[in-house]
């Protein structure tokens, strides 16, 4: 089945393409004679002073782009705005700074990050009451906006980070840590900002979109206190590798500040968005689709034997090519000696593992970051087929080394199974997309109608009988 692995790309694409997150703030925004309106409310444009747009995220680029072109040159000549973004989607743009705060497929924060939140927290603070705030936050912006509260320092929030990431943290107990030691995080940033009227425009990568977690709620009243962190942290890592000042930090941390009334926050787009258009164009190219959801997390290699196995039970029990769609974002925990590769191949790679000693025919396992990337990569997941499988006999890799030592990526760059899009501008978790064609039931033939076929057969592969020419001598 040489075009399963193409079906299962143009679906995946499909479902990132309808995440775009210039397109989803263009919509959002729409602008009249008179009038504003943001997400379903109007303002009148005569009240309004500067606009100011400020963010964070990975699909910060294509939002601010996207408001600019939904306001127009004439609201344009009274915008301002600063969003931290990858260093790789930094392009110039008309009005909007787009600062790059963390090198590309770096999920860290950086001191460029700190100094790109120090810009946002002063255009922010000079803001007056008829002046108009945006705030476009979407995944990746926690580390992209990082103000680290003394007396816990930079160097000692990476370290944190790390740590608790290699301990198989989920991005709601990160975040839950990171907001309770930041200047920002947590409805922080809300609290600052001094404008009339404060719309958050947002773009959710956690499951159930809740917007106290995405980019850690830098615009939403925080609903974790300093003693959830602090159990997050006794229970994923010993006392003495949390550093001294963040144990002072949350000793003393008096709780988040309260979040302006003005403050109206409204998710733009999420993974189900993604889903259901991967859905459309699944059906478009003949499949029967079944929508696994986008609550899936956990372990990313058992996540991917789950999917192998659905695989082929749709294969069996199927009558018709099937293909299941889902999202999430599922984990991988590391050690000192794992390799190189993300969740989205480590999926992939348990699903070839489950793979290798049955038949591969007829499906396909794709997993890819919405975001174009997938751990400290260049590749946005992989996909795995009897292809991939044929490749990696063929050169005497051992998918099971490589899954016990998350050493994805080498493997499926070496079998072509690597998916590569760069930065997409959007970021709505994982999306996973797993197709099945069932097997070809053999159809009876009568005895005699077999025999005629191998006759018919035989005689057309005969050479012709030469025919004796007449003699006609004499």
């Amino acid at each position: 089945m040489p075009l399963l692995r193409d079906d299962a790309r143009a679906i995946w694409q499909a479902g990132v393409d309808a995440v775009d997150s210039m397109r989803l703030v263009r919509d959002t925004i729409s602008i009249t004679s008179d009038t504003i309106v943001i997400a379903g409310e109007s303002m009148p444009l005569s009240g309004i002073g500067r606009i100011c747009v400020v963010g964070a995220g990975k699909a910060g680029a294509g939002m601010a782009e996207g408001v600019e072109q939904a306001l127009g040159p004439e609201l344009l000549a009274r915008t301002s705005g600063w969003v931290n973004v990858p260093e790789n989607c930094v392009r110039p743009l008309q009005k909007i700074r787009l600062h790059p705060a963390r090198p590309a497929g770096v999920n860290e924060p950086t001191v460029e990050g700190v100094c790109g939140t120090e810009a946002i927290l002063d255009l922010v603070s000079g803001l007056g009451p008829n002046d108009l705030c945006l705030v476009l936050l979407s995944g990746g912006g926690s580390a992209l906006m990082p103000g680290p509260a003394p007396p816990v320092t930079l160097a000692k929030k990476q370290e944190l980070t790390r740590k608790l990431a290699a301990a198989g943290a989920t991005i709601q107990e990160l975040n839950t840590v990171r907001k309770q030691l930041s200047t920002v995080k947590g409805g922080r940033l809300a609290s600052q900002i001094k404008a009339g009227r404060t719309v958050s425009l947002i773009i959710s990568d956690v499951i159930d979109d809740p917007l106290d977690v995405i980019a850690s709620g830098p615009t939403v009243a925080d609903l974790s206190t300093p003693a959830d962190a602090e159990a997050i942290l006794r229970r994923l890592l010993l006392h003495d590798d949390v550093p001294a000042s963040v144990w002072e930090r949350l000793r003393t941390n008096s709780g988040p500040p309260m979040v302006p009334e003005t403050v109206r926050n409204v998710v733009i787009g999420n993974n189900h968005t993604a889903i259901s258009a991967a859905g459309e164009e699944a059906r478009r190219l003949g499949y029967t689709v079944k929508d696994i959801g986008s609550r899936n997390d956990g372990d990313a290699a058992e996540w991917g034997r789950n999917l192998a196995e659905a695989a082929h039970d749709a294969r069996r029990r199927h009558p018709k090519p099937l293909c299941l769609i889902g999202g999430g974002e599922t984990t991988v925990a590391l050690t000192a000696t794992s390799g190189k590769g993300g969740r989205n191949q480590e999926i992939a790679l348990a699903a070839l593992v489950a793979f290798w000693n049955e038949p591969a025919e007829g499906v396909c396992v794709l997993s890819g970051g919405t975001d174009g990337e997938d751990g400290p990569t260049d590749a946005a997941g992989a996909f795995v087929d009897v292809g991939v499988i044929a490749e990696a006999r063929r050169k005497r890799l051992s998918p099971s080394e490589a899954l016990g030592t998350h050493d994805s990526y080498p493997f499926f760059d070496a079998t072509g199974g690597l998916i590569k899009t760069g930065p997409t501008h959007t970021n709505v978790m994982d999306l996973h997309v797993v197709i099945a064609v069932p097997k070809p039931k053999r159809q009876w033939v009568p005895t005699q109608e077999l025999i005629a076929r191998r006759e018919q057969e035989e005689a057309a592969e005969r050479p012709p009988r030469r025919t004796a020419k007449p003699d006609r001598r004499g």
